[in-house]
């Protein structure tokens, strides 16, 4: 009989698998920022600078267990957090990763990631993402995740045909199931024929075809591998959002990290631990 795990909303029986899978998981969020901490900061404002600045977060967990589907769920409280207002970027001519790189990289040491059999990392899409992974962990399986994939899918068919469309949901209806059955060919064949006409179109040819092997979802699912990014995509809303970006705040950068570790501990059940360190 397998083991008793509870998904957030239903308890499930659950079937444990031969193999132990570990995923890291990569996002970001902007933090709001009182005004002195974005000088010399780019931003997404017309004049190019910024009234935020951007949190890495990073997941690790687990998901060896099945539901009665047979998709994989993640195991519970295996999920840990790691975040901070840092830079993951790193130079050639730097010797050292930088240090949201090296802060994930701990985590992966603690979490003995390059010593379980299967790794797995999940991203949205993002180019700095799958940088860190090709950079410092090529051993694992790199997905995007699958509803970033048919979200993009959906921006070019609403670009194309109008946001509420019949035409709009039946043109993404049909990528979307493109993508499921692992026909990326077809998917960027009908944006090629768009491309010419339509930003969206010729932006998701580009990001279809830089993320083409890690779309591979028939074959994921036939491994046993998740194919969606929900832990680290709750995480930016639970960890960070809900406290850090209310009305009217606006944080220095290292009240917001201060606050931030204080909430990675809680939620990874690891608060005790870091008492104990900051005590010592």
């Amino acid at each position: 009989g397998g083991e008793i795990a509870r998904d957030g909303r239903n308890v499930i029986e659950v079937e444990p698998t031969a193999a132990a899978t570990l995923y890291p998981g990569l996002d970001g969020t902007g933090i709001p920022v009182r005004g002195a901490e974005t000088e010399g900061v780019r931003g997404k404002r017309a004049d190019g600078t910024a009234r935020t600045r951007g949190a890495r977060l990073a997941t690790i967990r687990s998901a060896d267990g099945r539901d009665r589907e047979g998709e994989p769920i993640r195991d519970a409280g295996s999920v840990t957090h790691n975040a901070a207002i840092e830079s993951i970027a790193t130079r050639d001519t730097d010797t050292e990763p930088a240090a949201f790189a090296r802060r994930v990289l701990r985590e992966m040491e603690r979490r003995d990631f390059f010593g379980v059999e299967r790794r797995a990392a999940l991203g949205d899409g993002a180019a700095w993402t799958w940088n860190f992974a090709d950079g410092r962990v090529p051993v694992a399986i790199q997905t995007v995740d699958i509803f970033h994939a048919r979200q993009h899918a959906f921006d070019a068919a609403r670009a194309l045909y109008g946001k509420n469309g019949d035409l709009a949901r039946q043109w993404g209806g049909r990528r979307r199931d493109e993508l499921d059955q692992g026909r990326l060919d077809l998917v960027i064949a009908e944006l090629h024929k768009h491309a010419d006409h339509c930003g969206e179109a010729a932006r998701n040819v580009t990001y279809f075809q830089s993320n083409r092997a890690r779309m591979d979802y028939p074959r994921f699912r036939a491994q046993g591998l998740c194919v969606s990014t929900g832990a680290v995509e709750g995480a930016c809303r639970s960890v960070i959002a809900d406290r850090l970006k209310n009305g009217g705040m606006h944080w220095t950068v290292r009240g917001a990290n201060n606050t931030i570790a204080l909430r990675c501990a809680v939620h990874g059940n690891r608060f005790d631990d870091f008492r104990e360190r900051r005590t010592a």
